[in-house]
């Protein structure tokens, strides 16, 4: 799913988070809130991509960097 998130990002720019799980789920079938949450914590960790708050129950994701093997 990570891989999947990072190049919906590529494409697409940034995108909130609600756009984001509608990408998922036509790809992945049913994803929950939190899996996608889950998802997003860890690119943002691994310095892949930015989530930040747009307004209340809204998110802002877009890619900052590329990732990285190894």
């Amino acid at each position: 799913m990570s891989l999947a998130i990072v190049e919906f990002l590529g494409k697409k720019g940034s995108v909130t988070d609600t756009d984001l799980q509608k990408e998922l789920n036509s790809n992945f079938g049913e994803t929950s809130f939190r899996e996608v949450n889950r998802e997003l914590m860890k690119l943002e960790l691994a310095g892949i991509l930015r989530v930040s708050r747009l307004t209340k129950g809204k998110r802002l994701v877009e890619l900052i960097g590329k990732p990285t093997i190894g």
